[in-house]
């Protein structure tokens, strides 16, 4: 007679409602210009008075500035600090009120504030000085008049003692100034927070029931549980020696599930002469990929049509319009919508894949005016607003060139992006395991990919294997890591009610069920552990 073994799978949430001193994402973040400034997150942390409720208490001004307290309609208060020009003509920054405060060594810093400026719009930026005088910028933001705009961003302090925080301005504009939060968290705290958020948003608890053909619970039934594939993507990128080398291959394939090519599918590797294209290697790489069920993360350059048309449907992204924030190549071209002119266009051409826009320095370096969050967010939100690309399937792509990393900064950037609701993939990391583990913990990034790849000559900015492909010390760190997120039960008992419950990274699994009363039959069945899981139940009904 038949025997059926019935497997009830109930994913359970975990870590509802946990909290480390208070540390979140901050999903309240906004992208939008508004009339009255929100509270200040952690109600202002160690910053005193920074609603401004009693007046300029515990702020104070530069030299030769004058400053005051100003009042919106709803009787929101607000600082308001007048620019003073140089006596000598020479030009001068614009400055807010300023605050003492007292830095802990070894503490990352999170920091928020409202800004507004008198007129027009202008980059301000928030500077942190630490004990040993050093000016660290914080965050920036492009502020308007007439609206408030909210900075977030962070730093990292080394030492302990005292400090000031004030915000500034190249333009000849007045800095108004509210809201004001700063709040510290040890690096332990910041460690379990994001360890806790890993645990939250790429794991989930499977309850396994295992019943007999009468509908019984099967007690001491062992339940094997193998990881086939994980389900965070983690890539690097691909050159075209992996075609001649088998080492290679093996190296890679067994590490990684999304990959980028370096060059191979550039215009100036597939087309040497001028209306000559060549798609060879290209294509054999493809193939290699696909055959290990490698997804691809491509670049579009250039040559739209033909590389879009012949690719669709065989890559996952597309980054369209690359660095466009710091560069306007095809603006200068085309006009002021050629980004999202372009974007349509091959929207059109590929329907399926997610349409990326890829830059440096949103994540890195606060300082740089030019790829700020809130500008990245009007460029998206341009491309978005053009004629028909309402339904364009669009996705934030951050290159991820980082020296020393602000981990407080690179975490509120992309809380502020999140808030675009987008698809958002880390690019081009070049290794450092802070930041791919801020990457993996943040409930808003999708996947990462490293830009690492091998040569026979020599890596272009690090190398994680040497030409026997054998690991060196980076190497081995990312294979910490992939080992670490992999982490999960083999194999479990289940109980009097059949039941056994595994905390799962999320992925793809074949579970193997045996049982003494089954002799040495045993079943395998395939189970998708997701995000999704956590609100199904799954019935599977094994027959041995």
């Amino acid at each position: 007679m038949e025997k059926v073994l019935v497997l009830s799978l109930i994913c359970i949430s975990l870590c509802q409602g946990w909290v480390v001193q208070s540390l979140e994402y901050d999903h309240t973040a906004s992208i939008e210009c508004l009339r009255d400034p929100m509270k200040p997150l952690y109600n202002g942390g160690i910053i005193q008075n920074g609603e401004f409720n009693s007046g300029l208490m515990g702020w104070s001004t530069h030299r030769d500035i004058k400053a005051g307290l100003s009042s919106s309609p709803s009787g929101n208060k607000f600082a308001v600090v007048q620019r003073a020009d140089s006596l000598s003509g020479a030009a001068v920054p614009s400055r807010s009120v300023y605050q003492k405060i007292q830095l802990q060594g070894d503490t990352h810093y999170s920091l928020s504030a409202w800004l507004q400026v008198s007129a027009g719009a202008a980059h301000v930026k928030a500077f942190v000085k630490t004990p040993n005088g050093e000016r660290v910028v914080a965050g920036s933001v492009s502020a308007q008049s007439g609206c408030w705009s909210m900075l977030k961003g962070g730093m990292t302090a080394y030492s302990s003692g005292p400090g000031q925080i004030f915000f500034e301005s190249d333009a000849p504009v007045d800095i108004w100034l509210d809201s004001v939060s700063l709040q510290p968290f040890t690096f332990d705290e910041w460690d379990a927070h994001r360890q806790q958020s890993a645990a939250k948003v790429r794991r989930s608890t499977v309850r396994v029931v295992v019943r007999g053909a009468d509908g019984a619970p099967m007690a001491n039934a062992t339940v094997i549980v193998e990881l086939l594939r994980a389900g965070f993507p983690f890539g690097n990128t691909l050159t075209k020696e992996i075609l001649d080398l088998p080492a290679y291959e093996k190296w890679f394939t067994s590490r990684f599930t999304v990959a980028t090519f370096e060059n191979e599918m550039k215009w100036y590797s597939t087309e040497w002469t001028q209306n000559n294209e060549d798609y060879r290697v290209a294509d054999a790489m493809l193939k290699l990929a696909q055959k290990y069920n490698i997804k691809l993360k491509a670049a579009m350059q250039k040559r739209l049509k033909s590389v879009v048309t012949r690719y669709a449907g065989k890559v996952i992204h597309w980054d369209v319009v690359n660095e466009n924030l710091h560069f306007n190549f095809f603006e200068t071209k085309l006009g002021p919508n050629a980004s999202p002119m372009i974007y349509n266009q091959v929207g059109a051409l590929d329907k399926n894949a997610i349409l990326f826009m890829n830059e440096f320095n949103t994540l890195e370096q606060p300082g740089d005016p030019n790829p700020v969050p809130s500008k990245y967010v009007a460029k998206m939100k341009q491309i978005q607003s053009y004629p028909g690309n309402s339904a364009l399937k669009l996705g934030v792509g951050l290159e991820s060139h980082f020296s020393t990393p602000n981990i407080p900064y690179m975490r509120s950037a992309l809380d502020t992006l999140a808030q675009l609701k987008l698809p958002m993939w880390l690019t081009e990391v070049k290794f450092l395991e802070q930041v791919l583990r801020e990457g993996y913990a943040h409930p808003s990034v999708n996947g990462m990919i490293m830009w690492a790849a091998w040569h026979a000559k020599g890596c272009y900015v690090m190398c994680l294997t040497d030409n026997s492909f054998k690991n060196l010390p980076v190497g081995t760190l990312v294979d910490k890591l992939i080992a670490e997120w992999k982490t999960h039960k083999t194999a479990a008992t289940t109980g009097a009610d059949g039941a056994v419950e595994l905390d799962l990274p999320h992925g793809d699994y074949n579970l193997t069920v045996s049982h003494p009363s089954l002799g040495t039959n045993a079943t395998v069945r395939a189970m998708t552990v997701d995000a999704a899981s956590l609100a199904s139940e799954h019935l599977i009904n094994i027959k041995v």
